[in-house]
């Protein structure tokens, strides 16, 4: 028996009695209670959508995208296509477990990986924090509960390690689930333009989908292009430009999430993440808002009250930025400077797993050595910006 959720991007969304078991799990049933853009409501009032659906609708996507590329009858072992397709499928549905209250906003505040007991240097990060639910927490042992007998496993979802007749599909899986051209970003970019209500760039993600291929290249399987969509997949990048520079680090989410940061540093137990998973999932966005309304803290109160700092001047040159701080600073005017910064695409580092491009002469290059097109989305997009405490506007002005 299939269920079907009713979802605004696709129409329909197909879930098995499985899967529908494993969303109704509390784990999961936490993320409707996670906004998919954090403070990005103060700018669009409707983009108040959670990671729960963007989560079903990245299932929805990645399975598009394996349908496209897979059939089950090029696979002998019919049993192994449907695994694999499966484990797909659940990689994108828990791909988000991890969030933090208000998204991206309070990654800064993650504990560093050592102490989630993870040999590796640095922050944590949402994705650290989804690979414990998903091995170590109760959600686990509902997935080996459910999906036991197919031979799908938590650490299976987190590898997706599959090897059929000596080839390994572990790259294409995996470029599904995170890459510059994956199921991820083609759900957000559409449901957040449709939540926010942007019209930008004329752009049909199913046209670049079906331009997908897979390509294989010494025992192992790669997501490909065909050259003809080449220029499809720059209009995507086009749209992700669009929606990073006038959506997601839009100068009034930015001041927001700037102001809820000075709270947690003027407030040092206001707000902490837990390393243990158990007391992890029991925070939300609602928990943290409603600790700020009952606060006394000033910053707690421009956040719940809606006065923020205002903007003084955006997009102006680091140069600039800083002797405009610096004669802010000597008039004791109160003002918060941010850099905000992010990469478009990031299929030309080195480390990343390269996305092949299929030339009309049966070539198969990857991206890097076919066209130099991309190089400007390689650079990051960096935004800085100044603002000043609503009392100090009049004088602010003066100075600037």
């Amino acid at each position: 028996m299939i269920f079907q959720i009713k979802d605004p991007i696709y129409g329909f969304i197909d879930i098995n009695p499985k899967e529908l078991k494993l969303i109704n799990h509390k784990i999961f049933q936490r993320l409707y209670y996670i906004k998919q853009l954090g403070f990005v409501d103060q700018l669009f009032p409707r983009a108040v959508h959670s990671r729960y659906e963007h989560s079903l609708g990245t299932m929805a996507m990645a399975t598009y995208i394996f349908d496209f590329l897979f059939k089950e009858g090029d696979f002998e072992n019919k049993n192994a296509y449907k695994q694999m397709r499966q484990t797909l499928r659940l990689a994108a549905l828990l791909h988000d477990l991890g969030h933090a209250p208000f998204s991206h906003s309070l990654e800064f505040r993650m504990p560093s990986r050592f102490e989630l007991g993870i040999c590796k240097e640095g922050k944590a990060n949402h994705e650290d924090y989804t690979r414990i639910l998903i091995e170590n927490s109760d959600i686990s042992n509902r997935i080996r509960h459910l999906f036991e007998e197919e031979g799908i496993t938590p650490e299976l979802i987190i590898t997706l390690n599959f090897k059929i007749n000596g080839i390994t599909y572990q790259p294409i899986l995996k470029q599904i689930i995170s890459s510059e051209c994956d199921a991820d970003r083609m759900d957000y970019l559409q449901r957040d333009s449709f939540y926010c209500g942007v019209k930008c760039i004329k752009f049909n993600i199913f046209k670049l989908l079906k331009s997908f291929i897979a390509i294989q290249n010494n025992g192992a399987i790669y997501l490909g292009i065909k050259s003809e969509s080449v220029l499809n997949l720059k209009n995507f990048l086009l749209f992700r430009h669009y929606m990073f520079s006038n959506v997601y680090l839009h100068h009034v989410p930015v001041i927001y999430e700037e102001m809820l940061k000075r709270l947690l540093e003027d407030c040092d137990n206001f707000f902490k993440i837990p390393t243990d998973p158990n007391d992890f999932i029991l925070f939300n966005d609602f928990n943290l808002y409603q600790k700020m309304r009952f606060s006394y803290n000033s910053w707690a109160r421009r956040i719940t009250q809606k006065k923020p700092y205002l903007l003084l001047m955006d997009k102006i040159s680091e140069f600039s930025l800083n002797i405009i701080s610096k004669k802010m600073a000597l008039k004791k005017i109160n003002f918060i400077k941010t850099k905000s910064r992010n990469t478009i695409f990031k299929s030309f580092d080195s480390f990343s797993v390269p996305i092949y491009i299929q030339t009309g002469k049966g070539l198969e290059l990857p991206l890097r050595v076919y066209t130099n097109l991309f190089n400007n989305y390689s650079t990051s997009i960096q935004f800085n910006r100044l603002y000043i405490s609503p009392e100090d506007k009049r004088r602010a002005h003066r100075i600037s």
